[in-house]
């Protein structure tokens, strides 16, 4: 993919720029670099996911959760020698206690088994347990921890007595282990349930020296990695944190997925609505200075599921669209973060929301608005990238998962691919 086919906005210069030069934001100057000998260190993202309270059919068993061990691999991002633990209770009803809490190297991604030289204990304010309120997150003390760059790691907790209600991310796409007993530092969980959601486990920070950042992508289930292979890590914000690791100047921006299937930015659905969520999966992440979002489809493919509106009602969704968009802009600002815009993809063939040509000048308008100056930082023009030439409305065939709105691997590849990894450094 030529790296001219991404196609930026820079706010200040009021000019169309390749993506290779023109993310000023996302960098620090080697002059800055060098002003001092001693370079601190500091935490970065390095894996996130976002939290919400799963479906009836996606929750466990209270008899499932009365003493046991739930072992869960992420990917990470960067690497560091230390990292520190994010748990949720984001959508508990009660405290809830987690006894113990371990991370070590997994010996493969698909497996529970893991290479028990590196299992570490993890503490919190020193204590081996922690309790997290209802409705909150925790951080855990730093724990000593080699942990390459896109590297596997094994979070392993054991909880006594059931949740009064789950916090979870259930599009995890990727197997977790749950087995009886206290098993923390076991090397394998033979006799392991396994499920393919992530409970409670909400972000991986690790110490990095010198500039560094993390950058989110905050979108549905295309950011998320529906059709990506289950414990294959080919989202395409994982290939985006490859491409970021081919490159000196990048190797320590952390890429945190926050997207969520069948995620809106203006009405709840599965997880809550993008602009509820904006606070915890995008300013509450650590050392966030770039922001990717990816949102609508949803939003638009809702609209007319069930019948067909009138114009008014698709100009009022396309408009309160825009205002969302232009909340999430003006937010992140006020933080410090800049903003990129991604066009929507193409949508047509989608059975499920069957899109008409109304819905296609809505997605049309909204891509539009976001290409154009003065909206967001930079664009990335995944529409572009993706649409079958011959029929623009639709996913090209090579790229597609056959479902017509999620792309395949290969195709979440390509979008990887599209923000290159050599990006220079002011």
């Amino acid at each position: 993919m030529r790296n001219d086919s991404v196609v930026l906005f820079d706010a200040k210069s009021r000019c169309l720029l390749p993506i290779l030069f023109a993310a000023p934001f996302l960098f620090v100057p080697r002059s800055v670099a060098a002003q001092s000998a001693t370079v601190q260190t500091h935490w970065v993202g390095s894996w996130a996911t976002a939290q919400q309270l799963p479906d009836p059919e996606d929750s466990l068993a209270a008899d499932d959760l009365r003493d046991v061990t739930l072992r869960q691999i992420v990917h990470l991002s960067i690497g560091g020698s230390q990292l520190r633990l994010h748990l949720s209770n984001a959508f508990g009803t009660a405290p809830l206690e987690f006894t113990s809490v371990h991370v070590a190297r997994p010996i493969s991604n698909d497996s529970a088994r893991i290479n028990t030289d590196t299992d570490r204990a993890v503490t919190f304010g020193g204590a081996a347990s922690v309790t997290l309120p209802a409705g909150a997150d925790y951080v855990s003390d730093p724990v000593n921890f080699a942990a390459p760059a896109l590297s596997d790691l094994a979070i392993t907790v054991h909880i006594s007595e059931p949740p009064a209600q789950e916090t979870s991310h259930t599009g995890s796409h990727a197997t977790s282990y749950l087995a009886s007993g206290d098993l923390v530092s076991a090397l394998d969980l033979p006799a392991a349930k396994t499920i393919d959601h992530w409970y409670w486990i909400a972000g991986v920070d690790v110490a990095v020296s010198g500039p560094a950042l993390s950058i989110v992508t905050l979108g549905d289930s295309i950011t998320d990695g529906h059709a990506a292979t289950t414990n294959g890590n080919d989202r395409w914000p994982d290939e985006f944190a490859r491409r970021l690791q081919a490159a000196p100047a990048t190797r320590t921006f952390g890429v945190l997925n926050e997207g969520i299937g069948g995620n809106r930015l203006l009405l709840d659905g599965l997880g809550p609505n993008a602009l509820a969520r904006f606070d915890r999966d995008v300013l509450g992440q650590t050392g966030v200075r770039c922001l990717i979002v990816l949102e609508g489809v949803n939003d638009l493919g809702m609209l007319t599921r069930t019948a067909q509106v009138s114009q008014a009602q698709h100009d009022s969704l396309v408009h309160a669209i825009l205002s969302a968009y232009q909340q999430i802009i003006d937010r992140a600002h006020e933080h410090g973060i800049r903003v990129i815009g991604a066009t929507i993809l193409p949508d047509g063939g989608f059975t499920y929301y069957h899109p008409g040509p109304s819905n296609e000048a809505d997605r049309q308008a909204i891509n539009q608005w976001i290409r154009a100056p003065g909206h967001f930082d930079a664009v990335i023009d995944f529409d572009k990238i993706m649409r079958d030439p011959s029929q623009p409305d639709r996913l090209l065939p090579a790229y597609d998962s056959g479902d017509h709105i999620h792309p395949s691997p290969a195709g979440y590849r390509v979008m990887g691919d599209s923000v290159p990894a050599n990006l220079l450094v002011p």
